[in-house]
């Protein structure tokens, strides 16, 4: 059959599109049931984003709710039409094992706590999703891993970036090469957290600056090199608010050395706005700014390429891909292992700052 120019362009782009967004079901009419979603810990990320979010899925939606704070119970269940048997407190969600209307559980706890209600979530059964950071230590992320092989379940991890369109172009990008080499890499994530008794300045729930906001840079210079770091080069923390900030970083830099001697520099903070990923190679450049905004990512490159492509909802993409993995029986985007290699990375950057010496990671 032959194909004019303008029908051969329109089946190339779609081939194209698809090839750069995997996880895209051409066939999602096959899918029967959608599956059914647990949120575990009903704070800021499970109620503004979340939730809202699973009202615009395709392939899986809100059921039930894990929470210990009764009084939300009413909200939630008015909003979302939760039946009183899918509501669950953290001493009894062992029970979910013997819920059909739950497929898969997603823990959207602190840092500290996901490993505990991770395990817990795969004991039932159920599938797991666990928000980023992983945890805490490498081997908590292990017991995590171990718990969803035992039994038989998948695990991925809440890396939404990773599922954003113009995000999968720079990590084709690593592979391609269209601009040479990489030579350097500068990335920054960070806000201006106003609060002074938050989980978030205590270090047993996971939190400070390079665990909250720092696995973005760390994760983005993994993925735009598609290498994995040698060393810490080195690493120090600052702090502005001392009395705040006692237990845990308020910011921290951090240098990274990579195999083909490319080098990222990185800032996170909880002290500041920041938010630009920032790639020089040997033909050219190209960025993003914002790279890991909810609202939309926008970039380019030195010769003019634009990446501004959009998503409806980002939480949205990044759960459907989840559910379609789990539906097709085909490998998570972002598994164990990935959330895992940057939590290494993060103990190392620790060990860094506190000796002021480089830290091999081979």
């Amino acid at each position: 059959m032959k194909l004019n120019r303008r029908t051969f362009v329109k089946r190339t782009s779609l081939f194209l599109g698809y090839s750069l967004f995997p996880y895209s079901n051409l066939f999602s009419n096959s899918i029967q049931k959608k599956l059914g979603v647990c949120l575990v810990g009903l704070g800021y990320y499970s109620t503004d984003l979340l939730a809202p979010a699973l009202q615009l899925t395709k392939h899986c939606h809100l059921t039930a709710i894990v929470t210990g704070s009764p009084w939300k119970i009413p909200k939630w269940q008015k909003r979302y039409s939760i039946p009183d048997k899918n509501i669950y407190n953290y001493e009894n969600m062992d029970r979910i094992a013997n819920n059909p209307d739950i497929d898969v559980i997603y823990i959207v706890l602190p840092t500290g706590l996901h490993a505990q209600y991770a395990i817990k979530a795969a004991n039932t059964g159920k599938h797991v999703w666990c928000e980023k950071p992983m945890a805490r230590t490498a081997a908590e992320c292990r017991s995590i891993i171990d718990a969803c092989a035992k039994n038989k379940v998948k695990l991925s991890i809440g890396y939404r970036m990773q599922h954003e369109p113009n995000t999968r172009q720079i990590i084709q990008w690593a592979v391609s090469k269209p601009y040479g080499n990489i030579k350097t890499v500068s990335a920054e994530a960070g806000y201006y957290d106003s609060r002074s008794d938050h989980w978030k300045q205590n270090k047993a729930l996971g939190g400070g600056a390079m665990y909250d906001m720092g696995v973005y840079p760390l994760n983005a210079t993994r993925y735009v090199t598609g290498e994995e770091p040698i060393a810490v080069l080195k690493a120090n923390h600052t702090t502005n608010r001392p009395k705040i900030y006692t237990e845990v970083d308020e910011t921290t830099h951090f240098t990274l050395e990579f195999p083909s001697g490319a080098i990222a520099k990185c800032k996170t903070s909880l002290g500041g706005g920041m938010n630009a990923l920032h790639v020089d190679c040997e033909k050219g450049w190209y960025g993003l700014s914002p790279f890991q905004a909810y609202g939309g990512i926008n970039g380019k490159a030195s010769d003019g390429t634009l990446l501004n492509l959009r998503v409806q909802n980002q939480q949205a993409k990044q759960m459907d891909d989840d559910a379609l993995a789990i539906v097709n029986n085909k490998p998570v985007m972002v598994s164990g292992e990935e959330g895992m290699k940057d939590i290494k990375i993060v103990e190392a950057i620790y060990q860094s700052a506190k000796s002021g010496k480089k830290i091999s990671l081979v």
